[in-house]
């Protein structure tokens, strides 16, 4: 039986939390029961839908995962890599988990093909036998395209969306989205740096908005 995988992200580009990059692995034969759940992109749905979608996938799913990546490890990895480079190592960190004979990925490039490449590059430098029988499928929007992919931006959203809360209960401050775009979210680092003279460690230090606060300031 050819078992298959969708890997898709949630929290590339915002200023504040972690990236979540989750797999979802299923016998091929199964794809029906994803399709009758009526997964869907993760950014289609509600809140609510999607929580409640997420324990239908974990219950139906021969295996999940969820990689997380902080905030200050993506600074660091910034220093020695691009934010592409990031994303193809942390993709490749699901499929050494996971190990399917076929994935489907979100591409998290601006070419798809060069990112599945570069996928399979970076995994046969981990298992280089398991790669040779991989096939990997990388297309921009997979996840409104392809059910297994759906899946996995769905537990990636709610995964993040949940170290997210955590974070503003940790903190006593509700800072909104956290990404870059939300008015809320720059206010937010501008008050805090005014207040304490440095950015929390929830903050991606490295992206253009913490710098501008930081000199706002």
């Amino acid at each position: 039986m050819t078992k298959i995988l969708g890997i898709d992200e949630a929290g590339k580009g915002p200023v504040i939390g972690p990236m979540c990059v989750a797999g979802v692995k299923i016998d091929e034969s199964k794809i029906k029961t994803f399709r009758n759940l009526g997964v869907k992109d993760s950014k289609k749905m509600t809140s609510k839908n999607r929580e409640q979608m997420a324990w239908q996938i974990k219950k139906y799913a021969d295996s999940f995962f969820v990689f997380e990546i902080s905030p200050s490890q993506i600074d660091e990895l910034r220093k020695i890599m691009t934010m592409n480079e990031i994303m193809v190592m942390a993709f490749s960190r699901v499929l050494e988990k996971m190990h399917p004979d076929k994935a489907f990925v979100d591409a998290a490039d601006i070419n798809a093909e060069r990112f599945g490449k570069n996928l399979l590059e970076s995994y046969s430098k981990k298992d280089a036998v398991a790669a040779k029988n991989l096939t990997i499928i990388s297309r921009h929007k997979a996840d409104s395209i392809y059910p297994i992919v759906s899946a996995a931006s769905i537990l990636a959203k709610v995964r993040r969306d949940e170290l997210v809360e955590d974070i503003k209960i940790k903190i006593g401050f509700d800072f909104g989205s956290g990404y870059p775009s939300d008015p809320k979210t720059k206010q937010f680092l501008v008050d805090w740096v005014k207040e304490h003279g440095s950015l929390p460690d929830i903050v991606r230090h490295s992206w253009k908005t913490a710098e501008n606060a930081l000199k706002q300031s």
